[in-house]
């Protein structure tokens, strides 16, 4: 256990549910008239930190400034590149050091004209979008009967050939849930729908969009495709435009839609990851890798999804090096790239590490699931169960609650996870994530400050607190 100050907190038992609905792991009650008295073992230093994310703004400056001067930020782009640029100059101005860009290269893809239009039984214009790497259609579009699909589980349970010339569109809702845990199962039609299709003669795929909202704004995303099967462009409907090719489908009609999408491959472009660090006072070789992706889809902003987890991470640096405390660790901040088109920036950084420092990361994790409050700690440490609750201790009083929900620290740190990197996760509300999430509406407007403040703080106390232990998390994985 670190040195700890102890704070008396005297609250009343609404305010004490409020403040710490899954209590504290060094919290203990004491009696004392005429009301309890809860004794919380806080670190002053984090005291001094999370106070200073609380008052400040410092994480929602940061997403305002990604947001507003660089705009969306497709992989590969020009955008993106200028984002990097602007990562650095940030990290730079913060304070951080070792500040580079750590480049590497992907497949370029962008998009062109997306049409749609319901031809019969009654005709209408439909609002759609190509997911990442689709294909093209044939120059002035496709034309076809539609064939309905409620599930994906359906189009996989299709007999092969009985889709010749036709249209498949793959319905399904997904399910909100506060952890996202509906995308998953929703996210298959995406991932494999035009592979799927394309095995049975379809000439293109819609599906509903793997969202939760009902506005009237496709949701893109990447795809794949196999590489022995014919390649069909694939596109996403919104949820209002889904839902009225279900009511057709309902009615037993026949359905016949028009569709031209023009993405196309442009070969190798350069993107990168941006790394900035605070330089550790007594184990600078022992790093605690924290960060967000860079990159975001082309049709909103990238606010949410994930300029939050760049503001959020970043600006937990900025609360430590205003406060001029200086932790043991060295504290490194990535902001990777080319995440949306396949977690290519968190393997490229795995490339680039293993054989090197990778050895000496002792924890990893990343924001990337909007800006909503933390409400949970996760674990993936194996033999982490005193850290995790010397860690529960110094942000229970934030609202947030231990979890046994396992992590791999997310996204981009998935890879090196798989390398043997700990990792951990401040798991966020994501209740209304994926009503955001690849839309147009994925904006700065959807960010809240208190709430940025609140991951802000939990994200400092989080490092600080992982800086300054005496726990062995490479012995301890």
């Amino acid at each position: 256990m670190t040195p700890a100050l102890k704070l008396t907190l005297l609250l009343g038992a609404a305010a004490l549910l409020a403040c710490q609905p899954g209590g504290s792991e060094n919290a203990k009650i004491e009696p004392s008239a005429p009301e309890q008295v809860e004794t919380v073992q806080i670190n002053p230093n984090v005291k001094i930190l999370t106070d200073g994310a609380l008052a400040g703004t410092q994480g929602y400056d940061i997403i305002e400034s990604l947001t507003t001067e660089i705009g969306p930020r497709l992989a590969g782009t020009p955008e993106e590149a200028r984002a990097r640029e602007w990562g650095v100059a940030k990290m730079k101005d913060i304070g951080l050091s070792n500040v580079r860009i750590e480049p590497f290269t992907i497949n370029g893809w962008e998009r062109g004209v997306e049409t749609g239009m319901i031809i019969s039984p009654y005709p209408q214009k439909i609002y759609l979008t190509a997911l990442g790497g689709s294909v093209a259609t044939p120059s002035g579009g496709v034309e076809a009967d539609v064939v309905y699909f409620p599930t994906f589980e359906d189009l996989k349970n299709a007999p092969e050939g009985g889709l010749d010339g036709k249209i498949a569109y793959i319905s399904g809702r997904m399910e909100k849930a506060p952890d996202g845990a509906g995308y998953g199962p929703a996210n298959q039609k995406r991932r494999s729908g035009a592979t799927e299709a394309a095995k049975r003669g379809a000439v293109a795929v819609l599906i509903r969009s793997v969202g939760t909202d009902s506005h009237r704004f496709p949701h893109t995303g990447q795809m794949r495709y196999a590489d022995d099967v014919k390649k069909i462009p694939i596109a996403a409907l919104s949820a209002p435009d889904a839902d009225q090719m279900d009511r057709m489908f309902a009615k037993d009609q026949d359905v016949r839609v028009k569709i031209e999408l023009g993405p196309r491959a442009v070969g190798d472009r350069p993107s990168g990851n941006v790394v900035g660090e605070i330089v550790g006072s007594e184990k600078p070789d022992e790093i605690i890798l924290i960060g967000g992706h860079l990159d975001s889809w082309d049709l909103g902003t990238g606010a949410v999804d994930d300029g939050a987890g760049i503001g959020i991470s970043l600006g937990a640096a900025k609360v430590i090096i205003d406060s001029g405390l200086q932790p043991k660790r060295t504290i490194r901040v990535v902001m990777f790239g080319a995440e949306e088109v396949g977690l290519l920036g968190g393997f490229a950084y795995v490339e680039a590490h293993k054989g090197k420092d990778l050895a000496n990361h002792i924890l990893a994790s990343e924001s990337d699931f909007g800006a909503g409050k933390v409400y949970e700690l996760r674990s993936g440490l194996k033999g982490g169960d005193a850290f995790i609750g010397e860690l529960h201790s110094q942000i229970a009083a934030l609202g947030i609650e231990k979890s046994t929900a396992q992590t791999n620290g997310g996204p981009d740190i998935g890879p090196m996870f798989d390398e043997g990197v700990p990792a951990i996760r401040l798991q966020q509300d994501g209740t209304d994530y994926f009503d955001l999430h690849h839309t147009p509406d994925d904006t700065m407007d959807k960010i809240d400050k208190d709430d940025v403040a609140q991951n802000v703080a939990a994200w400092t106390a989080m490092v600080w607190t992982a800086s300054e232990t005496d726990y062995d998390f490479r012995g301890m994985n």
